[in-house]
């Protein structure tokens, strides 16, 4: 088993207040986007070079014709296997040995972006147009290795009014995520752990998870 952190987002709980996309956009020192409605709460409308860390919102109709309104905080899953690094002959891109997070460097500025997306099964990595730089969520790296503990959790999990997002050991966060949907299960017989196998941020959703984020369960 896979050692190093792994971050818990259960959306069962969550509220779409976006304090966690704010948190990241305040730690990180990412510059606001300008924006424009498009008939949508979501807000801006896809993750870029300055925004590591979007809520979807997601609407529809069930088959019984009643309405479902989902929230999924999107944000790069930290894959233990990262298809983004497979493309990267110039190891511009770092998988750190103690918490296991993926932490791109500036060095991605020289990397094939259009490989290294398409490598991506989630369709996080983006590229700074200016400087060729490719960003993503780096787990807040720097928080969690500063030794501060104060620093101790992302600046994302850190916000979260509700506890949707939890932080922590990989072994004490899949036991979490288990045991939540067994217990979602008793309410919400399609409950699920997305990827738990795979990847260190996983998603906890209690309809199909096509409903949430076409990309939510990979390509």
């Amino acid at each position: 088993m896979a050692e190093g952190k792994s971050i818990l987002v259960d959306t069962s709980k969550c509220t779409a207040c976006r304090g966690c996309q704010v948190a990241c956009k305040q730690w990180n020192q990412l510059q606001g986007t300008e924006t424009k409605n498009l008939g949508s709460h979501q807000n801006p409308q896809d993750l870029s070079a300055q925004t590591w860390k979007l809520v979807r919102f997601s609407e529809g109709k069930n088959g019984n014709g009643k309405p479902f309104w989902y929230f999924f905080s999107e944000q790069c899953r930290h894959c233990l296997d990262p298809g983004c690094k497979a493309v990267d002959e110039k190891d511009a891109i770092k998988v750190d040995e103690k918490t296991g997070a993926v932490v791109y460097t500036a060095a991605t500025k020289d990397l094939d972006f259009k490989a290294t997306r398409e490598g991506c099964p989630f369709d996080i990595p983006r590229k700074d147009e200016k400087t060729g730089i490719l960003f993503k969520c780096s787990m807040c790296f720097d928080r969690i290795s500063s030794g501060d503990p104060n620093l101790r959790l992302p600046a994302c999990v850190k916000s979260c009014p509700t506890g949707a997002m939890q932080f922590g050991d990989r072994d004490k966060i899949l036991a979490a995520a288990q045991s939540r949907v067994t217990e979602l299960k008793k309410t919400f017989p399609k409950a699920q752990a997305l990827n738990a196998d795979d990847v260190r941020v996983i998603y906890i959703v209690t309809d199909d998870p096509a409903k949430y984020w076409k990309l939510a369960a990979g390509k």
